[in-house]
């Protein structure tokens, strides 16, 4: 921003770049505003308005998005997150921008022993440990027989948008590549000093259309728990339920699996790839072959 003589230097902060992203999405409309014939010279809300839904003053606000006041209370910021129509995770995400962590200390990522031995006593279902960057740690014979890119070192959030074969993969990809940036964004808030973080928001943009696209809308995600629906290439169209289970003790350690529901169709080819991939083969088998159909 230019300065103007005599005027205070606005510093780009990430609350103040968050707030700006989501003042633009929300529509007058839908928060009680009326609209006349006249253009508006501003996508979605004005400062102004903001300030008056949230019942601050609009310099207060302004100092806000500027980067010249980073300290608001948590009233304010319930208000704002009301204002902005922001849900439940996002309202978390607004708080966690304004009160920062401390930045974090350098070390390697470590997969203790007996996370390693719990995850292989699954055979019938896959796991990854994944760390705060969604680098695999860890995993075991299923998940690496479900896809080549469950194996340590892989970044999987890079392979899901810029690998054409988990876009093949994951049925629905656009709406997983969604989820997954949005959670990818809730876990930058909390580390924005991050060094590595940022350099993965540098290099996914330049590589990949999807993650610019996701990454300008500043949405946010917290998610636990679901179902994707999954194309493997040789075991076919498996329904699988996955949660994500947080590993205590770690920085920011997650197990991520992978269940088929007990004596559904996808149970019996998810067994049948398990067979595969504990006989020491690759997951494509002739086992998960005749379970196809």
């Amino acid at each position: 921003m230019r300065r103007v003589r005599g005027a205070p230097v606005a510093t780009d902060t990430p609350l103040g770049s968050y707030l700006r992203a989501r003042r633009v999405l929300v529509r007058p409309e839908d928060v009680g505003i009326r609209v006349g014939v006249e253009r508006r010279r501003v996508d979605g809300l004005r400062r102004e308005e903001v300030a008056i839904l949230a019942g601050i003053s609009t310099e207060y606000y302004l100092r806000l998005e500027q980067g010249r006041e980073t300290h608001p209370s948590d009233q304010v910021l319930d208000a704002l997150a009301r204002a902005l129509r922001l849900d439940d995770a996002a309202r978390r995400y607004l708080h966690e921008l304004a009160r920062p962590a401390p930045d974090p200390h350098d070390g390697i990522d470590e997969v203790d022993e007996h996370v390693q031995w719990l995850i292989d006593s699954w055979p019938t279902t896959s796991a990854v440990v994944h760390n705060r960057y969604l680098d695999v740690l860890a995993t075991n014979a299923l998940a690496r027989a479900l896809s080549p890119n469950y194996r340590v070192g892989v970044n999987n959030l890079a392979s899901l948008l810029t690998d054409p074969a988990d876009r093949a993969l994951h049925e629905g990809w656009e709406g997983l590549t969604e989820r997954s940036v949005a959670l990818f964004r809730s876990m930058f808030g909390l580390r924005s000093h991050d060094a590595r973080l940022r350099a993965m928001v540098d290099e996914l943009s330049r590589s990949s259309d999807r993650f610019r696209e996701l990454w300008r809308r500043n949405d946010v995600a917290q998610i636990t728990d679901g179902v994707h629906v999954l194309r493997h290439p040789d075991a076919g169209a498996l329904t699988l339920h996955f949660m994500r289970v947080p590993v205590a003790g770690t920085d920011g350690h997650t197990i991520y699996l992978y269940q088929a529901e007990p004596g559904s169709p996808s149970a019996e080819k998810f067994a049948a790839l398990a067979a595969g991939g504990a006989d020491g083969t690759d997951g494509t088998a002739g086992t998960a072959r005749a379970a196809r159909g």
